[in-house]
């Protein structure tokens, strides 16, 4: 073989080496670009979305009696519960396992908010909601206004809510349970079914605040 010929061979050999290496990093750069699948938390009653939902547009008002919408939830972390003040079991339990759960939220995770859509407009106005917020802590918020908001709102986030008179003149609110996690693009990002655990509550948002952070980082 002539040095001429052996000179072209290794340089077809170095081409080859070139392209095969081109190939696969392209291949594990865009392995490193796809995102992570959605933690699996069923053992904690949590579903975590693939790609988190929008919520439907709205304008409310808060506790503060300030206008309220869609765009307001966008920069933080919010726990959602539809349910109403005058209830006499699920709500305060759920809200008081929430409160346990934000006493016991780690220091360096995003510190979220937790908001009371009303399924009772009629009784839930803003000084309503302010006094019983009150009791749960300044992160606490609450939104009320026109029914049929409140309802497609309480519709967005998987939960529905139905009026009725126990027969003794008193009016009750059947509503769903759940708690909704929107995330800081103002996206439902998780559904967590009853009964809550204010550790597994924590347990749950830290894992979906980390797996959101870590998709961040590999789409950045």
């Amino acid at each position: 073989m002539t040095r001429s010929v052996r000179r072209t061979l290794v340089l077809l050999l170095l081409v080859v080496a070139a392209i095969f290496s081109l190939v696969i990093y392209q291949q594990m750069s865009m392995q490193a670009r796809e995102p992570e699948p959605a933690p699996d938390l069923s053992a904690m009653n949590t579903f975590v979305y693939e790609e988190p939902r929008e919520l439907t547009e709205f304008t409310l008002t808060s506790e503060q009696g300030e206008e309220m919408t869609r765009q307001d939830l966008r920069g933080r972390w919010t726990f959602v519960f539809v349910g109403y003040t005058h209830c006499p079991d699920i709500c305060p339990a759920t809200m008081a396992t929430l409160r346990q759960a934000d006493s016991r939220m780690p220091a360096e995770l995003p510190q979220p908010d937790y908001l009371l859509v009303s399924a009772d407009p009629e009784r839930d106005t803003p000084e309503q909601l302010r006094d019983y917020l009150g009791f749960f802590g300044d992160d606490f918020h609450g939104l009320t206004g026109d029914i049929d908001v409140l309802r497609a709102l309480a519709k967005s986030v998987g939960a529905v809510f139905v009026h009725r008179d126990d027969g003794n003149g008193n009016n009750l609110v059947d509503h769903s349970g759940h708690l909704a996690l929107i995330n800081p693009d103002g996206r439902m990002a998780a559904v967590i079914q009853p009964p809550h655990d204010p550790d597994k509550l924590v347990k749950a948002y830290r894992q979906i605040y980390e797996w959101t952070r870590q998709n961040q980082a590999r789409s950045g």
